[in-house]
């Protein structure tokens, strides 16, 4: 009897409800009241769904598609993109009258009153698509009448404001699918690896069966269940007159196949580096704290946002080929690439086996670099300060009369040469094509260690206040990250100038409007041009004559770079750069050394599959 009485005073809220709603007058204001409660909520909430945000590469392929929080997976599809056989299925199976009713079915309530009061349960809510909607968005999905009665406002409220197919839209993409994913475009891709509009009738219907109770209907663990409800949605369609008799026979003999898919996340090291790059973006833009910025980021991410970029998929794929071309599995490796001409990173690398949400090595770890630092360190504040020429001849010997403790603190003068060689007096030119370190230290020490540490304070080397500021700097000691390498190494390719590379070209909400992009930034004269051509030169001849000489590159324009190796093997660089790409490349084992490699030259080979 409660039962029965509940579902009568729904069924009389209801069509007393559809009256007031529409002819209240200014008098009746408690009802008024409610209306505006109501579309105040609506009003506040309904608008926006969370979507699926998206990376893009530079030639406009989406490389990966990021849930929103909670990882709910959804793929917003404008209505006017729905097919048309979608939106006969839902209305076929779940709400005939849609187009005719005001947001609740009077007939259909009183259907499932009967059928309730016979049963003495609450087993048929008589809900409309738009009713449905509301549960999705603003209310649970309770089996109590208090909830039932919010649901007939809102559901009222709505079809005042929404036109059926707005009301359509929000449904399609509200609607549960299983597996975390929300909406019809998800659904497909989740379950067929293809987009909504591509979909057959068959699997359409199939589909549409799933909302209904998406554990009972799964298709991944109960595919019977799933195909047998197919049938009764395509009945469904042709009962309604939306198929015909061979349309509903060709769909009840199509085979479904699933074809899984997951969120697409095709260059994890790269999109992974993009997102730690839109938090600063935020913060530069928006004066956030990295705490702050983080909310925002997760904000935006649940509206769906366009991540713009430069990567160049093929560069990526071949820079992360070559890793385990050259590499064992327990050796590590990370490597950054800029395109020259706009100051684009277009490929990361953080190792071989990079899984999203790992350790960045390219930008978090920091290793010394060995003499690919002495370009930065050394030689360019040495001809910024004394204008020398690149044939001024120095001493390249050690001094005979160091004792073994000045040799092993690496004293001015005492450290020794690679493989303890004594070429006597050479060349600038020499000194550095053979990466002496006698002439390193006499360099650095001539300008003075505060004075050469100035001119890189606009690459904000992290540990460079960190750590003890002696002569040892000349020999590349400090440690830094293959993201600061590479950032000061672009100076070279354009005369000394710096400003520093990004991956991000623009960030833009659903509707293409442009949100944050990385400002202008005034180019900063690291080195003059004489001093850069100076470098430029110095690392040609490594590559043609040097310890870099083993870079075989068809290009007829310029190549150039410097070589790196750390005490005892812990670490192989090699930093340089052709006429239209910069990269750094960082090999080494988190313990231990990798003396064995040396000989294979892994670190140059990687940069030149990095830069061909």
């Amino acid at each position: 009897m409660k039962t029965f009485f509940g579902w009568f005073f729904i069924s009389l809220f209801a069509i007393g409800s559809a009256f007031l709603f529409r002819s209240a007058s200014a008098e009746v204001s408690d009802v008024q009241t409610i209306g505006q409660v109501v579309g105040s909520h609506i009003d506040e909430e309904i608008l926006y769904l969370s979507s699926n945000s998206t990376i893009y590469a530079d030639n406009g392929q989406i490389v990966a598609e990021i849930p929103s929080e909670g990882g709910i997976n959804r793929s917003y599809l404008p209505f006017e993109q729905v097919p048309e056989t979608v939106v006969h299925a839902f209305v076929a199976t779940e709400d005939r009258r849609f187009f005719q009713h005001l947001g609740f079915d009077a007939s259909g309530m009183a259907r499932a009153l009967i059928t309730n009061v016979s049963s003495g349960e609450i087993d048929q809510g008589a809900s409309t698509i738009t009713q449905q909607m509301v549960r999705n968005i603003f209310l649970d999905h309770s089996q109590t009448y208090q909830r039932k009665v919010s649901e007939l406002l809102y559901a009222h409220e709505l079809e005042q404001r929404f036109s059926k197919e707005e009301i359509l839209e929000l449904y399609l993409n509200s609607i549960y699918f299983g597996n975390h994913a929300y909406g019809i475009e998800a659904a497909s891709q989740l379950y067929f690896s293809e987009h909504a509009e591509q979909l057959s009738l068959a699997q359409v219907a199939f589909l549409t069966s799933i909302p209904n109770n998406p554990t009972v209907y799964d298709p991944f663990t109960a595919i019977e269940n799933t195909n047998k409800r197919k049938e009764w949605v395509l009945q469904k369609m042709k009962e309604e007159g939306y198929i015909n008799e061979v349309e509903f026979g060709d769909a009840i003999s199509e085979t479904i196949e699933l074809h899984r898919s997951s969120l697409r996340n095709l260059y994890p090291d790269y999109t992974d580096f993009v997102k730690h790059e839109f938090l600063e973006l935020i913060q530069a833009t928006e004066g956030y704290d990295e705490e702050a910025a983080q909310e925002r980021l997760n904000e935006l991410f649940k509206k769906g946002i366009r991540i713009e970029t430069a990567l160049e998929p093929s560069r990526q794929h071949a820079l992360k080929e070559s890793f385990y071309h050259e590499l064992p599995a327990d050796v590590e490796g990370a490597s950054i690439v800029v395109r020259n001409d706009d100051r684009r990173i277009v490929a990361i690398s953080h190792g071989r086996e990079y899984e999203s949400g790992n350790f960045m090595l390219a930008v978090n770890s920091f290793r010394p670099h060995g003499s690919a630092f002495k370009p930065l360190i050394d030689f360019a504040p040495y001809f910024e300060e004394t204008g020398t020429s690149i044939d001024q001849v120095v001493n390249a010997n050690p001094s005979e009369t160091c004792t073994q403790e000045e040799r092993d603190k690496r004293t001015l003068g005492c450290v020794a040469n690679y493989n303890d060689v004594l070429p006597g007096s050479v060349t600038l030119r020499e000194a550095f094509k053979h990466s002496y370190n006698i002439p390193a230290q006499q360099l650095l020490d001539t300008v003075g260690i505060e004075e050469a540490i100035a001119y890189l304070e606009p690459f904000h080397f992290k540990k460079m206040h960190d750590e003890p500021r002696d002569i040892s700097l000349a020999l590349g000691t400090l440690d830094v990250s293959v993201y600061e390498m590479v950032q000061a190494y672009q100076t070279f390719a354009h005369d000394g100038l710096f400003t520093p590379a990004r991956a991000i070209t623009g960030v833009y909400d659903e509707h293409l409007q442009l949100l944050y992009q990385w400002p202008d930034q005034e180019e900063k004269q690291v080195w003059s041009k004489e001093t850069n051509d100076k470098i430029r030169t110095l690392m040609s001849e490594v590559v043609q004559s040097g310890t870099g000489r083993e870079i075989r590159l068809s290009t007829n324009g310029y190549i150039g770079g410097k070589t790196g190796t750390t005490n005892d093997y812990r670490d192989l660089t090699f930093s340089g750069m052709t006429d239209r790409y910069t990269a750094t490349v960082w090999v080494g084992r988190d313990t231990g050394y990798v003396e064995e490699l040396s000989p294979n030259r892994p670190a140059m080979n990687i940069w030149e599959a990095a830069v061909r």
